[in-house]
């Protein structure tokens, strides 16, 4: 079932994304949203992409079949008790949070619980606000589903079919098992980048030595530690349980490396790294490089047949070699849905002058 309106709280990267998608292919839907920008409201407005911006919760959302709850972690307790009034069988309401567990508890508190499904598109960018949202985004990304055990399955059913025909690749998950993988595979990652990084802050010399040399492996595994502070103060502070049963995991990990270390045992330490490099090289397209220098561009594209062929094509009547390509399904931190690498400055650059000439949107790193 194709929703006749969809309202949205919030309209920052996410949220703003997501409503720009939906007005590329479902442009008969209309939609509204409530922000506190009115700037982004206006905007979105002059862009056709919502019929209607407002400064305050009002009526007119009671006739969403869906909303989408795009606020800050820590407004979303205020908005829950608001939107309670609207919730019923005619409107479902879904938010996009990284962390599942805060809200999942304060919504059993509510009368949402047999309406709430939780959301999680695995894409974003280091760029917040409306003006950075794209029509891309959600092309071929991960798009985590946390219903809450309340909700009918025809009802989840209904949202994933929805979220499907975005684009974005459903996964259906309990919020509990949502929160520990994402505290695996996104959450320790940036604190462990966090941490390296004021480990050699704090190491440095007077004359920042370190600071000047640091490049290649360092600035790949450590890029991360530039995204937002108040993002991450939040996401520890909602996923404690999670994220200290994996740093002790980790500890126990790094104190069992550091004794093969200490006793010079070769065959483990051979064995440490080469399962770690099959596993890495397994996973399908490279995100940060080890330490030779990448030269690398993301793009969107649209899920289109003989989309990549066609782009590969422009490349090839210059002679550019393409060393790898492929469609990043995780993009919670990367800008583009389409990763290119090539073997040298040159050919990244004549790349990238030759896909924007052709009208492509692409970032480079």
């Amino acid at each position: 079932m194709k929703p006749e309106k969809i309202g949205f709280i919030g309209l920052g990267l996410i949220g703003g994304s997501i409503a720009k998608t939906i007005h590329r292919i479902h442009p008969e839907i209309e939609m509204i949203a409530y922000d506190t920008d009115a700037e982004a409201l206006d905007l979105a407005v002059a862009e056709q992409v919502i019929a209607k911006g407002f400064r305050e919760l009002t009526e007119d959302f009671a006739a969403c079949r869906y909303i989408f709850l795009c606020a800050p972690v820590q407004k979303n307790s205020e908005f829950l008790m608001k939107l309670s009034a609207f919730a019923g069988d005619h409107c479902i309401i879904t938010d996009v949070g990284s962390v599942k567990n805060s809200i999942h508890q304060e919504i059993s508190r509510t009368g949402i619980s047999p309406y709430f499904i939780g959301g999680h598109p695995m894409a974003g960018s280091e760029k917040s606000g409306y003006r950075h949202a794209t029509s891309y985004l959600l092309e071929n990304a991960y798009y985590m589903l946390t219903p809450s055990p309340d909700i009918r399955p025809e009802l989840t059913q209904e949202l994933k079919a929805f979220i499907s025909s975005l684009g974005a690749i459903t996964m259906v998950l309990s919020y509990r098992r949502h929160d520990f993988i994402t505290a695996a595979i996104s959450h320790l990652p940036h604190i462990l980048a966090s941490s390296l990084v004021n480990l050699v802050k704090d190491l440095d010399d007077e004359t920042e030595t370190m600071k000047s040399v640091a490049a290649g492996g360092f600035k790949d595994i450590t890029r991360i530690a530039s995204s937002s502070p108040v993002m991450w103060q939040q996401i520890c502070l909602t996923n404690q349980e999670q994220l200290i049963k994996l740093i002790d995991l980790f500890i126990h990990s790094l104190e069992h490396t550091k004794q093969q270390i200490s006793s010079g045992s070769s065959q483990e330490l051979f064995d440490f790294f080469q399962e770690a490099k099959d596993y890495r090289d397994s996973i399908s397209i490279s995100t940060s490089g080890s330490l030779p220098k990448i030269f690398e561009i993301y793009c969107d594209m649209a899920d289109e047949t003989g989309g990549i062929a066609a782009l590969a094509t422009i490349l090839s009547q210059e002679n550019i070699s393409i060393k790898n390509i492929g469609i990043i399904h995780n993009r919670e931190f990367q800008d583009g849905v389409l990763h290119i690498e090539f073997y040298d400055e040159q050919a990244r650059k004549t790349a990238v002058r030759l896909l924007r000439g052709c009208q492509y949107t692409v970032y480079e790193r």
